[in-house]
């Protein structure tokens, strides 16, 4: 079997990406099941209770579980190009396709000089990795828009631009592609694309339905999610007498009670001063190589998700993708951050949803797999940041300093095995 390059593509790699896809799409199609809750009803009920009124001619307005931008719509009403399937099963076949679009982008590129296929293994084994989650949300579609973005980006900015712009009106986060873009005529062109195309977007599904913007009500409101790194303080709570409850609002399962508010608030102002740091490094960063714009996209994401009031398990395929585009460079440092993500999703499935009634009655157990989730994506969050400001900010400036310290060349020629004498305590003459 030959690729585009005329090269033979990489059999091992695409012989198990058939086989995870296989297991995937048996378990959405429900011919095996998982323990725990069913993941696909979001598709069967929610999704298609949304396409039934977006069908209409209207957003959602009287549903609170409507908390997407605008573009989501076409997500939502995509399994309509299948109209020979029913809802859920065109939906579920529409997110192998974006499966099989990211896996062939990062396969595509990793093939090039200077790439590898790191990449393409992250993105093969970290999907299944999620179980049936994968293929039951949007999320998948949208990651697929963000990989086509950094991977287009590292030749056509103004590509990155319109493709991040377009990804923002469908889940937001992919605005946060943005934040690693080279000064100066890089980021100008790909920041105004993105302005651009999230304007026209915008001003296009307004204009098609009313109710655009209420999502932004519905997502102001929402609580302390169970997942949550903030919800790990009041699983220990219950343990010791704390009086609120677990309830299904806004349509995630959510901590109700005393204190509650608290934790949000600190969640919220740790992603800013997360988005502060984000700030800061981008005034400081010396240098912009190749893999600067994922590294930081990763990066950025990571502080997003891992200080939100809600870590959905789908939010981990965002991160998945993310990491394999780093891994698509030869040089990237985020191998380790990424190996964490992996690692970080394979427990994912095991607290949802296999173990997730542990995880509501805050169990020993429950509250064990949350830590280590979350305690893996803190330290891929660190760690990713780390690396960033080393490779941009640290190790530029020490080159800078080493430069600066070499001494001058003495004037005219001189033979080479000569050493010329210097005055006693000539700096020069320091080791």
């Amino acid at each position: 079997m030959k690729g585009p390059s005329g090269t033979r593509l990489p059999l091992p790699v695409v012989g198990i990406w058939l086989l995870t896809r296989a297991l995937l799409l048996l378990l959405v199609f429900k011919v095996l099941v998982l323990p725990g809750p069913d993941v696909t009803s979001d598709v069967s009920v929610i999704y298609q209770g949304w396409y039934d009124v977006l069908r209409t001619g209207t957003y959602p307005l009287d549903d609170v579980t409507w908390q997407y931008p605008p573009a989501a719509a076409l997500a939502v009403l995509s399994p309509g190009l299948l109209p020979f399937l029913d809802y859920a099963s065109a939906f579920f076949v529409l997110a192998f396709v974006s499966d099989a679009v990211v896996f062939g982008l990062l396969l595509y590129a990793g093939r090039r000089p200077g790439k590898c296929l790191s990449g393409a293994w992250v993105w093969v084994a970290g999907v299944p990795l999620l179980g049936p989650t994968a293929y039951a949300r949007y999320d998948l579609m949208v990651t697929a828009v963000a990989v086509a973005a950094l991977l287009a980006g590292v030749r056509h900015p103004r590509l990155l631009g319109a493709l991040a712009g377009a990804g923002a009106l469908l889940k937001v986060w992919p605005a946060l592609l943005l934040v690693g873009t080279r000064r100066g005529t890089v980021t100008r062109r790909s920041w105004t694309a993105a302005a651009v195309t999230g304007a026209l977007v915008l001003l296009a599904c307004m204009a098609a339905m009313p109710g655009a913007l209420a999502f932004l009500t519905f997502q102001r409101d929402r609580g302390t999610e169970v997942e949550s790194l903030g919800s790990l303080v009041f699983h220990v709570a219950r343990n010791f007498g704390w009086e609120g409850r677990v309830l299904l609002n806004y349509g995630s399962v959510e901590f109700l009670g005393p204190y509650v508010p608290v934790v949000s608030t600190a969640a919220l102002a740790l992603t800013v001063a997360a988005f502060g740091w984000l700030l800061v490094w981008r005034l400081r960063a010396r240098e912009f190589g190749t893999t600067t714009a994922a590294d930081a996209a990763f990066a950025a994401v990571l502080l997003f998700t891992t200080t939100s009031r809600v870590i959905s398990p789908q939010y981990m395929i965002w991160l998945v993708g993310l990491a394999a585009v780093c891994l698509v460079f030869r040089s990237s440092r985020m191998a380790r951050p990424a190996k964490m993500v992996l690692a970080a999703t394979g427990v994912t499935l095991l607290e949802f949803p296999i173990w997730f009634t542990h995880v509501v009655h805050s169990d020993l157990w429950g509250i064990t797999l949350l830590t280590v989730r979350n305690g893996l994506l803190v330290a891929a969050t660190l760690t990713a940041c780390r690396e960033l400001w080393r490779r941009t900010v640290t190790e530029p400036r020490l080159r800078e300093g080493e430069r600066a310290t070499v001494p001058a060349q003495t004037a005219g020629p001189r033979r080479p095995d000569v050493t010329p004498a210097a005055p006693a305590g000539d700096p020069a003459t320091v080791r």
